[in-house]
């Protein structure tokens, strides 16, 4: 089978299903190929489930499915492979796996995401391979699969014809990837401006995030202040407006992120953001302004002072350090320093 599917015809995208499948697993990267019709792409997107039965996904919502995997005769271009929290228990499914064999078997792309790898790794199709899983699961991935060479901190990786990606939003990350190599970066960048999400973070790029690097903060009311913060970094996250979500005062905030966090209120908010600057600056190019307000800064003059502070580099130097390329600052400003 080739490599790369022809863009004269459709390219058929065929995700497995099973009962307590991750819904974001599966519905995530099905979006980025719907949305990705949009501009250009001309995605056929299935499910399939062992038995051709609709599912019942980990949150409780249903997932319809158009046929048994058993009965897939066309060779899908991509094949999906979700996880889910009960993985210990699907990876001793026969069925399950023996329909992630027969699958894998027509297709010229296999992906999965997050504990996905397990039911790959289970199925045989990662021996001899490099693959990824969620970062709380690798060392297990590892254990349980000596023949799998597992890169803990990556968000996907390719190997071949097999591709593996990390925690639940990572395999939004891997389908814009496939998007680029089917349609183009114009067309990816296009489909990822749409969905709202950064276009488009490496594989390669940590999967420990700033949060995740933090310390585990003991109060649940400051995990939840924490929470808010990365699931939204433009958002106005001043210190009086953190203490009102935790129903403390102002300098209970302080005290608790000094004690627990080891660090400020400002200063968790300002790298939280500087992460998600650097993901805009890395994979796409969004004016300035654009990333500034989608970050929290507000202002190309914000979003460079920060980077002077953390980098000693201006933003669009950074954009053509790290992409490799002479990209111009907004700003007109030449690197710090």
């Amino acid at each position: 089978m080739k490599d790369r599917p022809s863009g004269r015809k459709p390219l058929l995208v065929t995700v497995l299903v099973f009962p307590g499948v991750r819904l974001l697993d599966a519905t995530g990267p099905i979006e980025v190929f719907s949305t990705a019709n949009e501009f250009g792409g001309r995605y056929r997107v299935r499910t399939v489930s062992p038995d051709g039965a609709d599912v019942v996904t980990s949150s409780g919502t249903g997932l319809r499915v158009d046929q048994a995997a058993a009965q897939v005769r066309e060779v899908s271009d991509v094949v999906v492979v979700p996880g889910g929290p009960e993985w210990p228990a699907f990876v001793k499914d026969d069925a399950l796996l023996d329909a992630v064999r027969a699958l894998d078997a027509r297709s010229r792309r296999t992906a999965s995401v997050c504990t996905g790898a397990f039911l790959l790794a289970a199925a045989g199709l990662l021996d001899g391979r490099t693959a990824t899983t969620h970062w709380r699961f690798a060392d297990q991935l590892a254990l349980r699969h000596p023949r799998v060479t597992v890169a803990t901190d990556a968000l996907f990786v390719r190997d071949g014809r097999m591709m593996t990606s990390a925690g639940v939003s990572s395999g939004i990350d891997l389908s814009l990837a496939l998007v680029e190599e089917h349609l183009g970066a114009e067309a990816a960048r296009a489909t990822a401006k749409d969905m709202v999400v950064f276009m488009q973070r490496p594989g390669g790029q940590s999967q420990l995030s700033v949060r995740m690097h933090t310390p585990h903060a003991r109060q649940e009311m400051l995990r939840r202040v924490l929470d808010t913060v990365a699931e939204d970094p433009s958002a106005p996250h001043t210190l009086a407006a953190m203490a009102r979500r935790a129903g403390v005062s102002p300098r209970h905030m302080t005290r608790l992120f000094r004690d627990e966090m080891h660090t400020t209120p400002a200063r968790y908010v300002e790298r939280i953001r500087m992460e998600a600057a650097q993901a805009m600056l890395e994979g796409g190019d969004d004016p300035m302004a654009t990333v500034a307000r989608r970050t929290g800064f507000g202002s190309p003059e914000s979003l460079r002072r920060a980077f002077a502070r953390n980098l000693d580099i201006t933003p669009g130097a950074y954009r053509a350090r790290f992409r490799g390329a002479d990209t111009a600052d907004a700003t007109g400003c030449e690197p710090v320093g």
